[in-house]
C-alpha cells in the first residue's frame, strides 16, 4: 500500500513539489517566528525570575481617605465637610514582624532561599555628579541563593560587599553616568543624616538599562545606618523550590498578615500582558499555517481522486475494499505531511540559526549582541506534528470520497 501511494504522488510530480513547498515554507516559519519569540520571552523572564525574587514580602501600602478617618472621628450620623480631605501614607514603610515571616519562610519546605532587604532611594555623589540611585540592603550570602545576581558581575565579586564596612556594588551604567570605577569612593545620602562614603568593590550588568543605571547593592546593616533606621527591614525576597507556584504561593501567603505579597509575575503584569498578546499572534499564525497546508493537500488529493477513478475501478474489482481505498489516500496525505514536515524543520533550524546570528547591539544591550532566538525542542516537534495533523486532517475528506466510488459508478460515468 505504502509504494502504491507513493507511485501515486510521484505521478503527479509538480502538484506534489507545491504542495511540499507549501507544507515546508508553513512549518519552516512557524519555527523561525516561534524561536524568535520565545527567545525573547524566554530572556525576559530569566530578568524578572531570577534577577531578585519570586515573590517578595514588602509592607502594605495603605493611604489616609475622607473615608478612613470617619468612623473613628466623627459620630455616625454627624455631617463632616472637608477644606483638605486627609491623604498620604498611614502605613509603616517597613515590615512590623520581619522575624516571625523568616521564621515561617525556613520551615518552609517550598521556599528554597530567603533574603531580608531594606530598600532605600538614596543620592549617589561622585566629584560634582549627583544621581539618584535605589540602594538595595542584603546579606549576600543570602542575596546570591535567592538571585544570580553573581553570573551578571563584571568587576568584583559580589560577595565582597561583606555584612559591613561601607562597600558596594553598582551598575556598570550607573558607574559609567558618575564617572566612578572599581576600588573608588562614592557618596551616598538617602535624606536622613550625612552624607556616608562607600567603597565600590563590584561592577555588575543585568542587561535592563533601567537597572543598571540606578541600582546599588550593600550590605543590608550599612543600609539601615544610611537610612537611620536600625534593624529595619523593607522587604523579604523568596526564592521557591517550584516557580510555577509562585501566584499561588503569593495569594496564600497574603492571608497570612497585613504586609503586601506579590509573585512576580503579579507584579510584572503589563509585560506578562505582552507576552499574551505574542501568543494570541503565534497561535493565529498556526492556524494560518494548517489551512493554507491544509487546502494544499486537499487540492492534491482530491485532483488525484478524480483522476485516478480508472485505477480506483481496477482495484475495487481485484478485491480492495472501500477502507483499502481510503488508507491508500490517507497514506498520500500523511507521507506528504511527514515528508513535508521534517524537511521544514531543517530549513527552520537554519532559519533560525541564521537569525541569532544578527548582531542587533554593539555594547550587549539586553544581555546579548545578537538575535535571542529560542532553539526549544518543544518548537519542532509541535511543528511536526502540526504539519502531519494538518495534512491527515486535509487528506480524510478525499479519501473518503475515493472509499466510497464504486467500480459500476465509475464505469458507467467513463462511458456516459
Amino acid at each position: 500500500m505504502f509504494f502504491l501511494a507513493l507511485r501515486h504522488l510521484l505521478s503527479r510530480k509538480r502538484q506534489t513539489a507545491l504542495t511540499l513547498m507549501g507544507i515546508v515554507l508553513g512549518c519552516a516559519a512557524f519555527i523561525g517566528i516561534s524561536g524568535m519569540m520565545l527567545g525573547f520571552q524566554t530572556f525576559i523572564i530569566d530578568q524578572l525570575v531570577n534577577n531578585d525574587s519570586h515573590v517578595r514580602i514588602s509592607a502594605r501600602e495603605e493611604f489616609l481617605t475622607a473615608d478612613s478617618l470617619r468612623d473613628s472621628m466623627f459620630n455616625e450620623g454627624q455631617i463632616v465637610s472637608w477644606l483638605k480631605p486627609p491623604s498620604g501614607r498611614k502605613d509603616n514603610a517597613y515590615i512590623l514582624s520581619p522575624r516571625t515571616w523568616l521564621d515561617r519562610l525556613e520551615r518552609d519546605i517550598d521556599v528554597a532561599a530567603v533574603s531580608p532587604q531594606l530598600v532605600v532611594q538614596a543620592i549617589a555623589t561622585y566629584g560634582r555628579v549627583s544621581i539618584g540611585a535605589r540602594v538595595i540592603g542584603s546579606e549576600p550570602e543570602r542575596q546570591s541563593r535567592v538571585s544570580t545576581i553573581n553570573k551578571y558581575m563584571l568587576r568584583g565579586k559580589f560577595t565582597d560587599i561583606g555584612n559591613s564596612g561601607n562597600r558596594v556594588a553598582i551598575g556598570e551604567a550607573l558607574a559609567r553616568k558618575i564617572g566612578a570605577s572599581l576600588n573608588e569612593t562614592i557618596y551616598l545620602a538617602s535624606g536622613r543624616g550625612m552624607p556616608q562614603p562607600f567603597r565600590i568593590v563590584g561592577i555588575f550588568r543585568l542587561g535592563v538599562k533601567s537597572l543598571d543605571e540606578s541600582t546599588i547593592f550593600a550590605a543590608i546593616r550599612d543600609v539601615q545606618q544610611l537610612n537611620l533606621t536600625p534593624s529595619r527591614i523593607s522587604d523579604i525576597a523568596v526564592r521557591l523550590v517550584d516557580v510555577t507556584r509562585a501566584a499561588d504561593t503569593a495569594t496564600t501567603w497574603n492571608l497570612l498578615s497585613q504586609e503586601k505579597v506579590q509573585s512576580w509575575d503579579q507584579s510584572n503584569e503589563g509585560i506578562m500582558s505582552v507576552f499574551k498578546t505574542q501568543d494570541v499572534v503565534r497561535n493565529s499564525m498556526t492556524v494560518s499555517i494548517l489551512v493554507v497546508a491544509g487546502f494544499g493537500i486537499y487540492n492534491i488529493l482530491s485532483l488525484a481522486v478524480t483522476h485516478k477513478r480508472r485505477e480506483i475501478a481496477i482495484l475495487r474489482s481485484m478485491g480492495f475494499e472501500p477502507w483499502d481505498v481510503s488508507r491508500l489516500f490517507l497514506i498520500q496525505g500523511l507521507m506528504l505531511g511527514a515528508v513535508g514536515g521534517v524537511v521544514g524543520l531543517f530549513f527552520g533550524y537554519m532559519a533560525s540559526y541564521m537569525v541569532s546570528q544578527i548582531e542587533v547591539s554593539a555594547d550587549r544591550g539586553l544581555g546579548g549582541s545578537h538575535m535571542m532566538v529560542s532553539f526549544d525542542y518543544l518548537i519542532y516537534v509541535k511543528a511536526f506534528f502540526l504539519a502531519l495533523f494538518s495534512s491527515s486532517f486535509a487528506s480524510y475528506f478525499p479519501a473518503r470520497s475515493a472509499g466510497g466510488l464504486e467500480p459500476i459508478d465509475i464505469i458507467r460515468s467513463e462511458n456516459s
